[in-house]
């Protein structure tokens, strides 16, 4: 049996105006509940794997209906720490055409941002885990959301658990004095895994990683540039046996390519490039990602090519379904890999 699973950070409320609308404009509002690590969580619990996440919540009706989306995906929530006064929201536009998203965070003073190194018990949470897996966003919080995912890392280490990163640079969320490469570099040395778009990788090696300007799914990917990138990260984190690169390119606001690389054990691999022309929603693609990379490590271990492909067809999908959520099994997830696009009835 595949050990457990642990995630990490916070969940908050998403709040979108239907069928594209500015936020300025109309009176109602689609909920979501979702968060980069929670994302991650579903994901893995969809996939048939033992998960446990770990937040902190208010106590209120609130803070359980968060906690039941998470059960109901069979998630575990045995770990959750109740306490602060309210959950973060962020009110989300979608993009449309040639117009950009926007995100206006209200999260200010939430039960995670509040949060201190202390209280959480991470050795209780860390029992029957194999993997722990955090991201940059909870550290840009607060001193104490940092110091809750540092304290959260060295208990992981002193474990021997895998430890996974998502960089995951929010340069508008650090408010409170904190430089973040000097708070999240000493965590991603520690990390056996680490992920990140272009710009996060620059931030944690200082050196600028090769663009992907694919405009179609013929782009060939310079796999030299990106093996000698690697083998100059790979000495700034000697820890991170897999290093891996979400690559995506914005055509427009429903025209998205997709490909990704990995670099494991000295060796460069990659995939192909999906032209998504239809997205209904790009939030959570990353997580999706990472989530299904997770999965597929565990449970096909050094198959590298294989866990790309499989990390690439999962976050594919999530781009077309409404959420934070990727919502797809691992059956479903390996039709796309095959090219398997037809309806399915019955």
């Amino acid at each position: 049996m595949k050990k457990k699973i642990v995630t990490f950070g916070e969940i908050m409320l998403r709040m979108t105006r239907p069928g594209k609308e500015r936020i300025i404009q109309g009176s109602k509002w689609n909920g979501y509940f979702g968060g980069s690590e929670a994302n991650v969580a579903v994901s893995l619990a969809m996939f048939g794997d033992n998960i446990e996440y770990v937040t902190r919540l208010p106590n209120n009706k609130i803070g359980m209906a968060c906690m039941d989306e998470i059960r109901k995906y069979n998630g575990g929530v045995d770990n959750i720490e109740w306490g602060g006064d309210r959950l973060g929201l962020y009110y989300y536009e979608e993009s449309a055409s040639m117009r950009s998203s926007n995100i206006v965070y209200d999260r200010e003073d939430s039960s995670l941002t509040t949060l201190k190194a202390g209280m959480i018990n991470w050795k209780k949470a860390f029992q029957g885990a194999g993997m722990f897996h955090w991201s940059g966003i909870s550290s840009a919080l607060s001193q104490g959301a940092a110091d809750a995912t540092r304290e959260a890392v060295d208990e992981a280490e002193k474990e021997g658990l895998i430890i996974s990163c998502d960089i995951n640079h929010r340069a508008n969320l650090w408010k409170y004095g904190k430089d973040a490469h000097d708070v999240l570099f000493p965590m991603a040395q520690k990390s056996d895994i680490v992920f990140g778009t272009a710009g996060e990788w620059k931030l944690i090696t200082g050196i600028t990683p090769p663009d992907f300007k694919a405009i179609s799914s013929d782009y060939e990917i310079d796999k030299a540039a990106y093996e000698d990138y690697f083998q100059k990260a790979g000495k700034i984190l000697p820890k991170a046996r897999k290093m891996i690169l979400v690559l995506r390119n914005t055509l427009s606001a429903n025209h998205h390519l997709l490909s990704g690389v990995i670099f494991a054990e000295g060796k460069l691999y990659t995939t192909r490039i999906y032209d998504i022309d239809n997205v209904v929603d790009p939030m959570g693609v990353g997580d999706a990602f990472i989530a299904a990379y997770l999965h597929a490590y565990t449970t096909w271990g050094d198959d590298n090519q294989h866990c790309l492909e499989f990390s690439l067809a999962s976050s594919a999908l999530k781009n077309t379904i409404q959420g934070d959520f990727n919502l797809f099994t691992e059956e479903e997830v390996e039709d796309i890999m095959k090219g398997n696009y037809e309806e399915n009835i019955g």
